[in-house]
């Protein structure tokens, strides 16, 4: 199965590296997310890439992207520090979580961000009192589109169009710039006529604005990129051939400059979680489906498979006959069930001290993976 998913040489360095250490533990190849950064520039040539640091915020990963040339989305002053200390300068930052404290606006402000993005009334008073001057981005709410992502954003984020006229106003009139719209269509995107959806509504939004006589000069669309994960997706080639030609559609051959903030999609796929077979287990004797417990789980950075949104491959050194299992994590705690419902086969021949190998997890497994819960440390990550 990793042939899939991995060169034959890329692979050999994961299992080399991998040998002695103690599991679970994340592996990282950096020349994967060069690969990917290059292949985003290639497919959007006339776009600013935005990594979202929430996604894999490991300090060497970080460090590439930067001497790649990429910009940076952060959602707190936390991950602005972390940038700041790598030497990323503050114009190549953008704060786009929308909701955040006026202190921490302010903090950003001073440290010599520009760039935010909001979706209320409120944070737009506080962004004028705190960061005068700045440019902003407007966030569309887009539930009806995400439904259709593996992942799907909830109405967390976001407003409607009628509202998204009146903030811009309102930040015009505080002092503000009003700069741009953005949206995202949901994480782990595999239907791309989503974005063709969103961008239809960020042309009448910008039409509307043009006649109140607010034109906006530009379009953030956010992530939704997918990793290449069980159920496949199609190549970003296609998905910026699809995107591009939306732009041409609603836009003509003046579009407003666009943004792109890519996590998932831009360094999933250069992960590898190993773990171990804890134990294997049936609850009677007549079971049909194998317990296979690992030492990863819901909490310790396979927090994406809740509900089994996210499926990702899974490949065992062991081979030969397979059956259905059940995999569950280690902790004391019943919600840790990783994939009960959706199919995996994994050797009958599996045991005790057997390695599983998680791929293309680069993405949302450190930074989602708890601290001690049960007196599990964080998950470890290595970047070669």
């Amino acid at each position: 199965m990793y042939r899939n998913y991995y060169l034959p040489a890329d692979w050999e360095k994961i299992m080399a590296f991998s040998k002695d250490k103690e599991t679970p533990f994340l592996v990282v190849l950096l020349d994967k997310v060069r690969e990917k950064y290059q292949e985003f520039r290639a497919n959007f040539p006339t776009a600013k890439i935005y990594y979202a640091v929430k996604a894999n915020p490991g300090v060497e990963l970080l460090a590439v992207l930067r001497d790649a040339g990429s910009y940076f989305d952060i959602a707190s002053i936390h991950e602005l520090d972390r940038m700041l200390d790598l030497n990323v300068t503050p114009d190549r930052l953008s704060f786009g979580n929308t909701i955040k404290k006026a202190k921490h606006i302010r903090e950003a402000y001073e440290k010599g961000v520009r760039l935010f993005t909001t979706d209320c009334e409120a944070d737009i008073r506080n962004l004028a009192r705190e960061a005068p001057g700045s440019r902003v981005f407007f966030r569309l709410l887009m539930d009806a589109v995400t439904s259709d992502s593996d992942w799907p954003l909830s109405r967390k984020f976001g407003c409607q169009p009628r509202m998204a006229i009146d903030l811009v106003a309102l930040a015009a009139h505080l002092g503000l710039e009003p700069y741009g719209i953005s949206f995202h269509v949901g994480s782990q995107q595999r239907e791309i006529s989503a974005w063709d959806a969103a961008i239809s509504q960020v042309h009448a939004l910008f039409d509307s604005l043009e006649k109140d006589r607010l034109p906006l000069k530009a379009m953030n669309m956010g992530g939704g990129f997918p990793a290449d994960y069980l159920i496949k997706s199609n190549p970003l080639a296609i998905y910026a051939e699809e995107i591009n030609s939306y732009l041409k559609t609603y836009f003509g051959e003046t579009p407003p400059a666009i943004y792109l903030e890519p996590g998932r999609g831009l360094v999933g796929d250069a992960g590898v979680l190993v773990s171990e077979v804890v134990l294997v287990a049936k609850k009677s004797k007549t079971d049909l489906k194998r317990w296979v417990y690992t030492d990863v789980g819901v909490f310790n950075g396979l927090m994406e498979t809740i509900d089994e949104s996210i499926k990702y491959p899974i490949y065992a050194e062991k081979t030969g006959e397979e059956g259905d299992v059940v995999l569950a994590g280690p902790t004391c705690d019943s919600l840790d069930i990783i994939y009960e419902h959706f199919q995996y086969e994994l050797p009958l021949s599996l045991e005790s001290g057997d390695r599983l190998y998680w791929l293309s997890t680069g993405a949302y497994t450190t930074s989602y993976s708890s601290i001690e819960f049960n007196g599990f440390p964080p998950l470890q990550t290595y970047f070669l």
